[in-house]
């Protein structure tokens, strides 16, 4: 039963909820993040051994988007029963989960000790991460959504995203002190390992702060609505027959998030050691300057489209994102790291983090209450499958196609980021007191 709180109780639950959102994102995409930078590093010698290093790096692109082919399926589960049984109960488990596969994957033989079974357990465990990071986004979001204040829901709620930042920020921080403790040899022959099972101790601490997080307010409201024992049997088709058309809307929307950040953090880790000669050092580095400016600037953001709308915020990414394809691409090939970084934080830090400071209340606002943990939650997923994971092997498809050369990946980025400027532009506004953005064309309920 949902019993009414007082107004600073309600900024307490908030701030609770916003905080436990965030821990609980670092730790699950700290150990995601620690698996793409790897498999752009080392794993195509490790695992694939018997391939040619293009075609290795290649399948070791492979196996990272695998995990994100399994982000829709724990959608799909953890939005089942977040929607009838709680929010909370499902981001215990999926920590759980996801924290258990990282260090598996740290303790797994290669491919000259067990052959062709090392790449097996390796795919397999990154699917079981893909599945439960799969139903992370969903939780923490409501988490923070759902017990935020009106006016700031996107404030409260960009600690998801921020959380994917420190994340990034604290794998490729890990990654390159054991680089720079180790010799090459070192580190490819058990120095890679620390980052994975160094993910015991992060989930710990996510672990805790997540148990003491309270349920969601509004789904406690909308449990108490319901008739008696009464559970939702399948709250998916029940998203999917009110807003069909969101669905689709998610996956272009993300295009211009999805594109300009795994391009600068992971594609571009492997393709400029290789093609341009420049140290992996340095461009590790690259990741955690935006890391760190993300910090920052998300949340900014996500201030400033509470105040002017939604719309404006995600047009701004648009054209950012296209306009720094080009230029980013040839401050790659320039080998100079002062333009590199700039170059990447505009990608990075201006168009992704623009984007996703509003994709929490712009997302889940799409769906109602008694199924939005499915709906949103799904939709972000099938979105990070088409257009997040695949990335670094497209990307690295059209470099062979093109010679090793940049520019269809240029373009790639380009139309992608125009897709998510153009959908955009049909993003309707709400109500003038808050400016925010509650549907698109379709209309949720």
């Amino acid at each position: 039963m949902s019993i009414p709180l007082t107004t600073s109780e309600q900024r307490s639950v908030a701030r609770r909820a916003s905080v436990g959102s965030f821990v609980g994102a670092v730790v699950d995409w700290y150990d995601f993040y620690i698996y793409g930078i790897l498999a752009a590093l080392v794993f195509n010698e490790l695992f694939f051994t018997d391939a040619s290093p293009a075609v290795g790096t290649l399948a070791a692109f492979a196996t990272f988007g695998v995990g994100f082919l399994f982000r829709p399926l724990g959608g799909v589960f953890f939005g089942h029963f977040g929607d009838r049984i709680g929010r909370k109960n499902m981001l215990v488990v999926t920590i759980l989960t996801m924290g258990t596969a990282t260090v598996l994957i740290g303790l797994l033989p290669t491919y000259t000790q067990i052959g062709v079974t090392a790449p097996l357990l390796l795919t397999v465990l990154r699917a079981v991460q893909g599945f439960a990071v799969g139903g992370e986004w969903g939780g923490a979001t409501l988490m923070a959504v759902e017990n935020a204040p009106a006016k700031a829901k996107a404030f409260y709620s960009s600690g998801v995203q921020v959380g994917a930042s420190v994340g990034l920020l604290i794998a490729t921080a890990a990654i390159q002190g054991v680089s720079a403790l180790t010799t090459d040899e070192q580190f490819a022959a058990w120095g890679w390992r620390i980052p994975f099972l160094a993910s015991a101790a992060v989930v710990g601490i996510g672990l805790l702060v997540r148990l003491k997080a309270e349920e969601s307010q509004v789904f406690l409201a909308e449990v108490a609505a319901r008739p008696q024992d009464h559970l939702p049997s399948f709250p998916l088709l029940k998203a999917i027959r009110a807003n069909p058309r969101a669905f689709g809307t998610i996956v272009g929307l993300r295009f211009v998030e999805l594109f300009t950040f795994f391009l600068v953090t992971t594609f571009a880790v492997s393709y400029g050691s290789e093609h341009f000669g420049l140290d992996r050092d340095e461009l590790l580095t690259v990741n955690l300057v935006v890391g760190a400016l993300a910090i920052v600037t998300i949340p900014v953001f996500a201030h400033l489209s509470d105040r002017v709308g939604r719309r404006r915020v995600y047009v701004a990414a648009g054209v950012i994102g296209a306009a720094g394809a080009v230029p980013y691409f040839m401050a790659l090939e320039s080998g100079r790291m002062l333009l590199i970084v700039p170059a990447a934080v505009v990608l990075v830090n201006l168009a992704h983090d623009l984007a996703v400071s509003v994709q929490q209340p712009l997302f889940t606002e799409m769906f109602g209450a008694a199924y939005r943990y499915s709906g949103a939650g799904v939709g972000y997923q099938l979105a990070s499958a088409i257009g997040g994971g695949f990335t670094p092997l497209i990307a690295g498809s059209l470099v062979m196609l093109a010679g090793g050369g940049w520019r269809y990946v240029a373009l790639y980025l380009l139309a992608g980021c125009l897709v998510s400027l153009a959908l955009a532009l049909r993003i309707k506004a709400s109500d003038s007191q808050n400016a925010a953005v509650s549907a698109l064309d379709a209309t949720p309920t």
